[in-house]
């Protein structure tokens, strides 16, 4: 008897697929056809993803940015493929498609923060307020920038620290670079006594910037008498270098200013304090 129902069962299904047999064709040619254009949509997004990251390297664009944009092509490509290989299979993509759309605005209510560094970390890549290994003040956050990421950029601070500060801070604050312009000015303020001869002073300062071979002579050289203060003659001193001589120019010179007055025996006024002492003289005992 269960040798009879198996048979029957095996007969019944060999009609069934008899009767379906188009359908099934149909199914089966739609999930090849549906893989297919998932592996073409793969070799595709890796294939342009490293044609655009290869086009902005020759560019000289820097490699974080080229990185950044390279990932968003090949994203979006996989995500246009999925929906075309979905609706392939029959699946009504309108439907899959505003199902993701509500997905995508509960999931963006609920990550504002992070969605607003994304939309920061589009902004600086586009824009490129600084580059990687360009030194910048982020809002008070000063270092050696190391990468600008989706949601965030990492400094190196002078003294070795790793700071990663939200691109939505850098945003919303004051962007200094440092390193954007070959050359920049170092500024000096030196305060000479009262009774020192100002011409001397004035001499011995230009003496001093235009023996230096890093201070760049086809830029303005500043050299004048800046203010009258409560203790000292100040001058004020400008001159131009190139910005990886900057430091090294500032703290050179004024050690020569320093010994160059000595040598002279113009001295550096600094605040004193004068206090007098008043004898009280005491009442006569009784």
């Amino acid at each position: 008897m269960e040798d009879l129902n198996v048979v029957e069962s095996v007969h019944n299904a060999g009609g069934w697929l008899v009767r379906n047999q188009a359908l099934l064709l149909s199914y089966a040619v739609n999930i090849v056809a549906a893989i297919a254009i998932i592996i073409m949509g793969m070799i595709v997004a890796r294939a342009v993803s490293g044609t655009v990251n290869r086009l902005m390297l020759k560019r000289h664009i820097d490699a974080t940015v080229a990185d950044f944009l390279s990932a968003l092509v090949r994203y979006g490509i996989i995500a246009f493929t999925l929906i075309a290989a979905l609706s392939r299979v029959g699946v009504q993509t309108a439907s899959v498609i505003a199902v993701l759309g509500a997905a995508g605005l509960a999931i963006g209510l609920a990550l504002q923060g992070s969605l607003s560094n994304l939309a920061a970390g589009v902004l600086l890549v586009t824009f490129r307020p600084f580059r990687a290994g360009e030194y910048v003040d982020l809002g008070g956050t000063a270092g050696t920038v190391m990468q600008v990421q989706i949601f965030s950029t990492t400094l190196r601070s002078a003294d070795g620290k790793i700071v990663i500060v939200p691109n939505k801070k850098v945003i919303d604050g004051n962007i200094t670079n440092f390193s954007r312009e070959p050359v920049r000015r170092n500024e000096f303020i030196i305060g000479v006594p009262y009774d020192a001869d100002i011409d001397r002073v004035r001499q011995i300062l230009t003496d001093i910037i235009s023996s230096d071979d890093r201070i760049l002579k086809d830029r303005e050289m500043t050299v004048r008498m800046n203010e009258l203060s409560a203790s000292s003659v100040n001058f004020v001193i400008r001159v131009w270098s190139n910005s990886g001589d900057l430091q090294n120019v500032y703290w050179d010179v004024l050690e020569r200013i320093k010994k160059a007055l000595d040598a002279e025996g113009i001295g550096i006024p600094y605040p004193q304090m004068d206090v007098n002492f008043k004898r009280v003289k005491e009442p006569a005992q009784d």
